[in-house]
């Protein structure tokens, strides 16, 4: 397994982003039929990609879609509440053993919800930013995606949601999120 998730850079942001939502269907896959330090690693990525992948939405596309969707506030509000909710669950399935029961009753809802929440952010965000951008801003997007990915926290950071929170906290967040996961990366 990987850390990283690599893409055709070729896709817009919105291919990009479905692209990722499989990859983190297939991590709660791989969590799920697990155990030990197999399901350690897969939860160590999928942990990972979430965060990346949730802060790069919440600088980048979010902005964008309350501007440019009808009734983006209300849909980014939305998707807001249920990023918080996760980045809460996240951080205290983190702290649990991966093989405990407690841990697998957590990580099924935490699954139910990720995945609900996905569907929702392809269904009434990204389709709705495709229909109203054109590939030039889509494909800018996606770069500027990228670029957050690659600077963003990789632990959840509950309460920080929003593009000012990330830019004022995220590279100290990021920053001692890689030491800890240098640290604290599971043996493979």
């Amino acid at each position: 397994m990987t850390n990283t998730v690599k893409i055709d850079t070729a896709t817009d942001v919105v291919d990009f982003l479905k692209t990722q939502h499989q990859r983190i269907r297939d991590l709660f896959g791989e969590v799920s039929s697990s155990t030990g330090s197999q399901r350690e690693q897969a939860f160590f990525e999928l942990r990972r990609l979430l965060a990346v992948h949730e802060t790069a939405e919440e600088e980048i596309v979010h902005p964008i879609a309350k501007d440019e969707i009808p009734n983006g506030e209300a849909i980014v509000n939305a998707r807001l509440k249920e990023e918080h909710a996760a980045k809460e669950v996240l951080a205290e399935l983190e702290k649990l053993d991966v093989d405990s029961t407690e841990f697998e009753t957590k990580f099924r809802t935490f699954r139910k919800d990720v995945l609900a929440h996905a569907e929702s952010e392809e269904d009434k965000e990204f389709g709705r930013l495709a229909d109203r951008l054109d590939d030039d801003r889509l494909n800018r997007m996606r770069q500027a995606v990228e670029f957050a990915e690659s600077i963003a926290p990789t632990r959840p950071h509950a309460g920080v949601e929003s593009p000012t929170a990330n830019i004022l906290a995220g590279p100290f967040a990021a920053m001692l999120d890689r030491a800890r996961d240098a640290i604290a990366k599971p043996r493979s």
